[in-house]
């Protein structure tokens, strides 16, 4: 198992706000564990968020002796959830803010993911596959119908997610599923709002080293206009 991860500003933020952890080595009870947030916010107040809620989060995990992933993990996320919403509440510097969150382990040929918020995994080996289901308003408009998947992700309200770590609506989705061989890749928005899923899947499937496809996939969201901070984490499974 190798990763990789890389976080840009981009070309038009004037900070990064996003954050990635991603450790091949045990935390806590956890064989390793990968991470993308994306916060947001005023000044200061997003990047906050995110670096606060990844770093407590891999804390709590650590100390944890719950052996079920998942409950460990939705344990966590909801201390993390409170405390974000407190310093909220005391501190109106920080009033506001929230991050999204996806985070994902792998242990044997199991792979465990938790996100909120718009922040996505995909798993590709032959194909590209989004695993996780976005919160926000315009995946609403997808499920009811409502608006075609390839209208998605030009849609102006694009950016509405209806999840946050820091929100009372902060519940996580879960998904476990098998995989052998192929490629985790957990990603900010900034880089999927700049890059259609047939050409991630070419970056990500690509012969090239594990080192290149993360710098490649940032520098063609920065060739597209990079119009927010882009951060992804690449996870290579092999057995």
């Amino acid at each position: 198992m190798r990763s990789v991860g890389e976080s840009h500003i981009g070309k038009v933020r004037s900070e990064n706000q996003d954050t990635i952890f991603l450790s091949d080595q045990p935390v806590g009870k956890f064989e390793n564990l990968y991470i993308v947030a994306d916060g947001m916010g005023g000044h200061r107040a997003g990047g906050y968020a995110s670096s606060y809620a990844v770093s407590r989060f891999v804390d709590l995990l650590r100390e944890s002796e719950e052996e079920d992933k998942i409950e460990s993990m939705k344990a966590a996320i909801a201390i993390v959830n409170q405390e974000i919403l407190e310093k909220c509440r005391h501190d109106s510097t920080y009033a506001g803010m929230g991050t999204t969150i996806v985070a994902a382990t792998v242990s044997g040929s199991w792979i465990t993911v938790m996100n909120i918020g718009d922040s996505r995994l995909y798993y590709g080996a032959r194909n590209l596959e989004q695993i996780t289901v976005d919160h926000s308003y315009v995946e609403e408009l997808v499920q009811a119908g409502a608006l075609r998947r390839d209208q998605s992700r030009l849609h102006p309200k694009k950016n509405l997610i209806t999840r946050a770590v820091g929100a009372p609506s902060a519940e996580p989705d879960f998904f476990q599923f098998q995989a052998q061989d192929g490629y985790l890749l957990l990603c900010s928005d900034g880089l999927t709002n700049m890059i259609a899923d047939d050409e991630l899947k070419e970056l990500l499937l690509d012969h090239s080293q594990l080192e290149n496809k993360a710098s490649q996939m940032i520098a063609r969201a920065n060739e597209y206009g990079g119009r927010d901070n882009i951060s992804l984490v690449i996870v290579e499974l092999k057995r």
